[in-house]
């Protein structure tokens, strides 16, 4: 009873004194977390006709330049969505890949936001809106640089096994959403709704497969990528190649220097494709 008294008197106490000196205590506002910190994958195209051979691989001058050997990593690439393509239309890009030597699928959930009048800042404040920040260090934040345009990619990667495939294969499409279904991250799952994710991988089909050719060497001390996509032609009845040179760094200065040198150099060779890179648009529209 006597230390009940003394919590009575101390709370009147302390309500009384802040009646009188009008203070109130408020608990101090929860500190926002900061913008994910991106890096820059420069992506350039070349001209097909003028890199290619008649087999379809790049030429020898073209490996020559970029100190690239005559071998090339093979990568079986699809996509998943629903016949409407809900999931790209929501601003995501599930994908599942196999790369040559690699014994796992890759699992890939990309979430895209353009970039607007070059304002990089803008876009990842929209994507620190929608839950993208400093303190999920599960996704990693990318800036796509093309020829004109930019875009910013929000991914988060994880490896997955299926026994009965070997080789290149691609899983089946029951597999494949399968695995996508239960790797699936949280912020996909429910970016629209609880479950979004995960119930419209269930009635998903692939776009693809594409079976991509990458080469890789060296330019200006960067390593440098030269990427090979035999993608479906617009009529349906044949294959049109998109040629893509690209390399990776953490610097925007760096990025956009080696930007505008690298675009130099293949328009002096007579092997630049004055347009952006558009592949995954591509795929979904072909497929």
């Amino acid at each position: 009873m006597f230390k009940r008294l003394l919590r009575t008197t101390a709370l009147v106490l302390t309500v009384g004194s802040t009646l009188l000196t009008g203070t109130v205590i408020q608990s101090a506002p929860a500190q926002a977390a900061s913008n994910m910190v991106p890096d820059y994958e420069v992506k350039i195209l070349m001209s097909p006709s003028a890199v290619l051979g008649s087999d379809n691989k790049l030429k020898s001058d073209v490996l020559d330049t970029f100190a690239m050997p005559s071998s090339v990593t093979k990568m079986n690439v699809a996509f998943l969505d629903t016949n409407a393509k809900n999931i790209y239309n929501g601003g995501w890009s599930p994908r599942i890949r196999k790369t040559e030597g690699e014994s796992k699928f890759e699992l890939s959930y990309k979430k895209r936001y353009p970039i607007v009048n070059n304002d990089i800042n803008a876009a990842l404040t929209k994507a620190n809106q929608d839950g993208f920040d400093s303190s999920d260090t599960n996704y990693e934040a990318q800036v796509e640089w093309g020829y004109q345009n930019k875009t910013l990619s929000i991914t988060r990667s994880k490896n997955a096994s299926k026994s009965g495939y070997s080789g290149m294969d691609l899983p089946s499409v029951s597999d494949a959403r399968s695995l996508m279904i239960s790797n699936a991250p949280g912020k996909f799952d429910n970016w629209l709704s609880n479950g979004w994710g995960t119930n419209l991988l269930g009635s998903s089909r692939y776009y693809g497969p594409v079976l991509a050719k990458r080469s890789i060497g060296t330019w200006n001390g960067l390593k440098l990528y030269i990427e090979v996509w035999p993608i479906r032609s617009a009529a349906g009845t044949g294959t049109e190649y998109i040629v893509e040179a690209s390399f990776k760094t953490t610097s925007e200065s760096t990025a956009s220097a080696k930007h505008d040198e690298l675009i130099a150099l293949l328009q002096s060779k007579g092997w630049f494709l004055a347009q952006d890179s558009l592949k995954t648009q591509l795929i979904m529209d072909r497929y």
